[in-house]
């Protein structure tokens, strides 16, 4: 079969020929290939950054935003059934440390772990893949065209649990569960896939959502927010210290940038009580300035809560297949141009290479959905 590999730590990106996988444990679950999205992380891959090959070989097959086709199933495997689409998890725990003995390999202890496409496993660019039924999620047939988000989504989802988990434990006022951003405003900081993502799932939960990005007013991104409800912020026009005295109580900052020194300036815009979540990760080692003792003393005068979120636990894929099923209901096919750019697997290049001023997801194709 057909698979896109790379040689970690090299520009070498090419197609190659593999064995096709085969089920062998009654627990296995075989995909056929339709999707895979490409993000910030398979660039950077692909311009020498830090993937790892599997131990023992050289190269790594790459990709791990996966939509497949059930085609074949062990004897004990209950999730699925043939012919139902469905999206691998990508990490593989350690196999020693207490969060991945209970299957929360993204929150795993020794950093040992495994992500399918990225570090020490093959991912999912090529025809077939074969892995255990726990880490299978089943997708509705009804937004299986979109279900490539699945990925992306997962990690907004993980963000927004963690701060909602973490509010409802220490306010003494918070109400249950995903009722308590109702009503409230919430700052989602960038908007690249998993804010724009981000975006949905807190407008879901009756958020008011303030969208903070540089592009202009008539961008795909910026209408993509309008068309949910959420208003967008210039943030060439308003920066961060603004944000707060202009809207008012800010409860929730959600952070999708990857820019150092925009995330400390985000605090600025946080309110009272409020939990600001990071998912972006800066990239270069360019130091920034920062004014510590203002930082500490808003912190803890404000009561204040500062927290990464990296990864997701197959629970986080589940509410984000839930949550896509939810935009198509509520908001129509806005959810559907979210994937702006499809590339057959033979222009894989293209895909890992260009990024248009005009793309938010770039999706290759390796079988008809």
């Amino acid at each position: 079969m057909k698979a896109i590999a790379l040689t970690p730590g090299t520009t070498e990106v090419r197609l190659v020929d593999r064995p096709e996988p085969r089920i062998a444990a009654p627990d296995e679950v075989k995909l056929q290939v339709l999707q895979v999205g490409i993000c910030g992380t398979d660039r950077e891959d692909a311009a020498g950054g830090r993937a790892q090959a599997p131990s023992g070989r050289t190269e790594l097959i790459v990709g791990h935003e996966l939509l497949g086709l059930v085609v074949e199933l062990g004897r004990d495997v209950r999730a699925v059934q043939r012919g139902d689409h469905a999206v691998f998890t990508v990490r593989r725990g350690c196999g020693h440390c207490s969060a991945c003995a209970i299957h929360r390999s993204d929150m795993c202890y020794s950093g040992e772990y495994a992500d399918r496409g990225i570090r020490k496993r093959d991912g999912y660019q090529t025809e077939f893949v074969v892995d255990k039924e726990r880490y299978v999620v089943k997708v509705p047939q009804r937004v299986a065209s979109v279900s490539v988000l699945s990925e992306p989504m997962s990690i907004a989802e993980k963000a927004v649990d963690e701060a909602l988990t973490l509010q409802l434990a220490r306010l003494p006022d918070a109400s249950h569960g995903e009722k308590w951003l109702e009503g409230k405003h919430a700052l989602v900081a960038g908007l690249g896939p998993i804010g724009l993502l981000a975006s949905f799932a807190v407008r879901l939960r009756g958020a008011e959502v303030l969208g903070l990005d540089v592009v202009d007013s008539d961008n795909t991104r910026a209408q993509l927010l309008q068309e949910i409800g959420a208003r967008y912020v210039n943030g060439r026009k308003s920066g961060p210290e603004a944000i707060g005295e202009r809207f008012g109580q800010i409860n929730l900052v959600f952070e999708a940038t990857g820019v150092a020194h925009l995330e400390f300036d985000l605090l600025s815009a946080l309110g009272a009580n409020g939990v600001y979540v990071l998912t972006g990760l800066p990239g270069g080692d360019r130091p920034v300035d920062l004014d510590a003792a203002a930082l500490v003393r808003r912190l803890v005068l404000r009561n204040q809560l500062m927290v990464g979120s990296v990864n997701a636990s197959r629970r986080h894929f589940e509410l984000g297949v839930r949550d896509l099923e939810r935009a198509r209901d509520r908001w129509g096919d806005t959810i559907d141009r979210m994937i702006t750019h499809r590339f057959p697997y033979t222009r894989f290049a293209d895909a890992l290479t260009q990024h248009p001023e005009d793309e938010i997801k770039a999706v290759v194709q390796w079988a008809e959905a």
